[in-house]
């Protein structure tokens, strides 16, 4: 068993286009399984969650009819640098063309393709507190490929009850429902205590990708990724933050200088004209 959080893929990638090097994406060529497995292996983990930005910000580009993008807009658009940009696209074939910009519909399709979002990700939620039921009802998932298909609590007097359209299940029958609705991700949203036995289950029943919300370290097989999310560490980084930025904030002068006939004197001497 290995303690297992966010993991780091390594690999190599084709040399980044220089700073002014064209930029228009021609259409990816038909990559088998193996080789489409192969290039996403090579992609750091950084750049993986990256791509994800650079996806939801082209899917409202191309919402709003934008046919291309420069790296420069689409850098901007995303909070990143041009240059990070384009080595990020550099991992799954896309360069582009000088003074045309990145055809939008051709890198959807290919960020798509290389994130496993051309076919719908089936999702567990297990949990249903008020995080749960937030999980549960929220409408923004099954529209970007993750639709939440199994609820799971062990509150008698929540099962069987709809949360968002679902019936809640007992985590008893988490691994005959989990296979029934090829169930992909499970989401842990339970109390501390109670997560690494719901981890466990979820892994007998084939889940192999685990998002944790209970801040505990999970112990999982090396097959299985965990990401970590943990808002009570967000927000003490964002304290953090806070703190550093009134530690520089310039401090008031405790005994202002004395101003006579309108001009300062920071002596505190009184001068006479």
């Amino acid at each position: 068993m290995a303690q297992r959080g966010q993991s780091d893929a390594a690999g190599r990638s084709r040399r980044a286009p220089a700073e002014n090097a064209a930029e228009i994406t021609t259409p990816m060529p038909a990559i088998g399984g193996n080789g489409l497995r192969d290039r996403a292996r090579a992609i750091p983990e950084a750049a993986v969650a990256r791509l994800a930005v650079y996806l939801r910000v082209l899917s409202g580009m191309r919402e709003q009819g934008v046919g291309s993008v420069s790296s420069e807009e689409l850098s901007v658009a995303a909070g990143v640098n041009s240059a990070k940009l384009r080595k990020d696209l550099s991992y799954i074939g896309s360069y582009g063309t000088r003074g045309v910009g990145y055809e939008v519909e051709v890198l959807v399709d290919q960020i798509e393709r290389v994130l496993g979002l051309t076919r719908e990700q089936s999702v567990a939620v297990v949990g249903i507190g008020n995080l749960g039921h937030a999980l549960a009802n929220y409408g923004g998932f099954p529209g970007r490929g993750f639709p939440v298909t199994a609820l799971f609590d062990v509150d008698p007097d929540l099962m069987g009850v709809p949360v968002g359209g679902i019936p809640v299940a007992h985590i008893d029958d988490i691994p005959s429902v989990c296979a029934a609705r090829e169930v992909t991700i499970g989401v842990i949203a339970t109390p501390p205590p109670a997560a690494q036995a719901v981890c466990d289950r979820l892994v007998e029943a084939g889940v192999e990708c685990i998002l944790n919300f209970a801040p505990v370290v999970l112990q999982v097989p090396e097959t299985v990724e965990v990401r970590k999310v943990d808002l009570a560490v967000e927000l003490q980084i964002l304290s953090f933050h806070v703190a550093r930025r009134a530690d520089h904030a310039p401090a008031e002068d405790a005994t202002p200088a004395q101003r006579v006939n309108g001009v300062a004197n920071p002596n505190g001497v009184a001068v006479r004209r």
